[in-house]
């Protein structure tokens, strides 16, 4: 075969075995409801479906994850709780990783450390945001394998800024409801000064909040 039709090939298999992985995922967790309902617990059980992040699937000519475009970076999050939560319900508050564990002691009625880092969504579930939550989330990759190096940033409902931290790769800013696939980085464009300036601003206060060592 030639290198173009490996690539092929790979890209295939790799495909394929993905998407079994997320069939076999999805007629399990069936099971797990319907075993629920059955026996009698649905109502008073809740059941939470999340994972580490998303995938590419050849988006940006990338695979796997780690890269701070949306494909990546947006993680599944649905919480089945009939008593308190109302079926069909969304919100577009801004939640990441280090909410979970505060959310999931604050729903099991145990103490939440003072030195955690997230912040219990659990309000958010119920159908109310509180006035004071997060805007904006911080994202971190440190290692320089698989294909992506050091980089960081902050996304918020509308913008995300990425800052490359290896080589002199810079800056890339991309208007989330203008541009949702992320194909044209507006980080030099004179009319973005003013936000770019907040947003480094803004890594920076998270970059302190969260001790992110260098």
């Amino acid at each position: 075969m030639t290198e173009q039709e490996t690539r092929e090939w790979v890209y295939q298999k790799y495909i394929k075995n993905y998407l079994r992985c997320i069939a076999s995922v999805d007629d399990n967790v069936g099971r797990v409801l319907d075993y629920l309902e059955q026996s009698g617990k649905s109502e008073n059980t809740i059941v939470i479906y999340t994972s580490d992040q998303g995938f590419f699937l050849g988006d940006h000519g990338l695979y796997d994850k780690r890269f701070m475009y949306e494909h990546a970076l947006r993680m599944p999050l649905l919480i089945r709780y009939p008593q308190k939560i109302k079926s069909g319900s969304t919100s577009d508050a801004i939640v990441s990783n280090l909410d979970f564990a505060p959310t999931l002691l604050n729903y099991a009625h145990a103490p939440i450390p003072n030195n955690i880092q997230g912040q219990s969504f659990k309000e958010i579930a119920h159908g109310s945001t509180p006035d004071d939550w997060k805007n904006a989330i911080y994202y971190r990759f440190y290692e320089k394998g698989y294909g992506i190096g050091p980089h960081e940033g902050i996304r918020t409902k509308r913008y995300k800024l990425i800052h490359f931290l290896y080589g002199d790769m810079g800056w890339e800013l991309y208007d989330l409801k203008k541009d949702p696939d992320e194909l044209n980085n507006v980080y030099s464009s004179p009319e973005m000064k003013k936000l770019v300036g907040n947003l480094k601003t803004q890594i920076s206060g998270l970059r302190n909040k969260y001790k992110v060592p260098e």
